[in-house]
């Protein structure tokens, strides 16, 4: 939960400020505001899928009481679902068996609407691995391999999401191909850039060619939204605004370098950064995520500064294969030995949790990309 507002530490009041802006992306929220004006209309099927699954859904089944709901999740992130919505729970970052159960669900549920049905399908980051449905002669162990070697590889998610549609049946606009209906809604949480609906998920509510039914989709939250809120919370906080940018898509170490430069030259203020960037990581990582590794290697380029405090966390609340969002660093967080082996061997959430600087917040019920807010004293 966000600090009290009575903490005015410029660690928890970056914190605060970071909630800002994830509350104002979230799943059950983005979605009810969507649903509100009534041009949806009501659906006769609501399936969702992603990490923010559960809220979103949660939304649909409020705006539409008695209609029958799926949502796929990752592990963890089912909990408090509302009653009536079938909760599946399945891996990520790697594939496994759960998400081949996820898949052939998605896709049974979609082959079960009848010829008439309006189907609402709500899409968050995170479903590229929850559920698959591979193409033939493809197997599980391909899928996991596929996603172990994109996750340390350094490509961007477009990229990454490219070879992921070549392997998989519902991946692409597969999934909507096999449903029966008259009309599919989509509404998506984008983790993304560019928030576009083929990337989302490996493009699992994208439309298929030529479709027999209408299709509408638009984007519900993303990162701009979650930046603009940031921003407006620092405001009334009395807090200047000095930069906002989405430019976090290059590798860590190179945003590292560039975000760094730009604060040591910067005036007094906040300045925000967003999206996604990306790692290579070793054959045998150590203990983190980007979120973490970007953290440490801001804590480098500022190190030795009194005037600069740094958060970088995912929207999500989880930072790659951990259980942290991410973590906070100023002048003093930088042990040139000890930090440079943690860099090296892929290891900074165990320099930084022994350091008290990881910041946990358990599932977010969202998901747009990161967020790395820094304040200038």
């Amino acid at each position: 939960m966000p600090p009290a507002p009575t903490d005015k530490s410029p660690r928890e009041t970056l914190e605060r400020i970071w909630w800002a802006g994830v509350r104002a992306v979230d799943g059950h929220d983005s979605v009810a505001r969507a649903l509100r004006d009534g041009a949806t209309g009501r659906p006769d099927r609501i399936i969702a899928v992603g990490k923010a699954a559960v809220a979103m859904a949660g939304a649909a089944v409020a705006a539409f009481p008695g209609v029958p709901a799926l949502a796929v999740t990752k592990t963890g992130h089912g909990a408090g679902a509302p009653a009536g919505i079938e909760v599946i729970e399945a891996a990520h970052p790697v594939p496994d068996a759960t998400s081949l159960a996820a898949g052939r669900r998605l896709l049974d549920a979609v082959r079960g609407c009848a010829p008439g049905d309006h189907l609402l399908l709500l899409v968050s980051g995170g479903a590229s691995a929850l559920a698959e449905v591979p193409v033939e002669g493809v197997t599980l162990d391909d899928i996991a391999a596929l996603g172990r070697e994109l996750l340390a590889g350094g490509l961007d998610i477009a990229a990454m999401n490219a070879r992921r549609r070549a392997l998989s049946r519902i991946k692409g606009g597969g999934l909507l191909s096999a449903f029966p209906g008259r009309r599919a809604t989509v509404l998506a949480i984008s983790d993304v850039q560019g928030d576009s609906l083929g990337v989302i998920g490996s493009g699992i509510g994208d439309c298929p060619p030529d479709p027999i039914f209408a299709y509408t989709a638009r984007i519900v939250a993303s990162n701009a939204i979650a930046r603009a809120a940031c921003a407006e919370a620092a405001r009334s906080a009395g807090i200047e605004v000095r930069s906002d940018c989405e430019t976090l898509y290059d590798d860590i170490a190179v945003c590292a370098g560039e975000f760094g430069a730009a604060l040591r030259r910067a005036p007094k203020g906040l300045h925000i950064r967003g999206g996604e960037p990306t790692v290579v990581l070793p054959e045998t990582p150590g203990t983190g995520g980007r979120n973490q590794a970007l953290a440490l290697m801001l804590a480098r380029e500022i190190a030795g500064r009194d005037d600069l405090q740094v958060l970088v966390a995912g929207t999500d609340g989880t930072d790659g294969p951990t259980d942290a969002a991410g973590a906070f660093v100023d002048g003093r967080s930088w042990q040139p030995e000890a930090g440079a082996a943690a860099l090296a061997a892929a290891d900074s959430g165990s320099y930084l949790d022994a350091r008290g600087l990881v910041l946990r917040t358990g599932p977010t019920g969202t998901n747009v990309m990161d967020l790395a807010l820094a304040l200038k004293l």
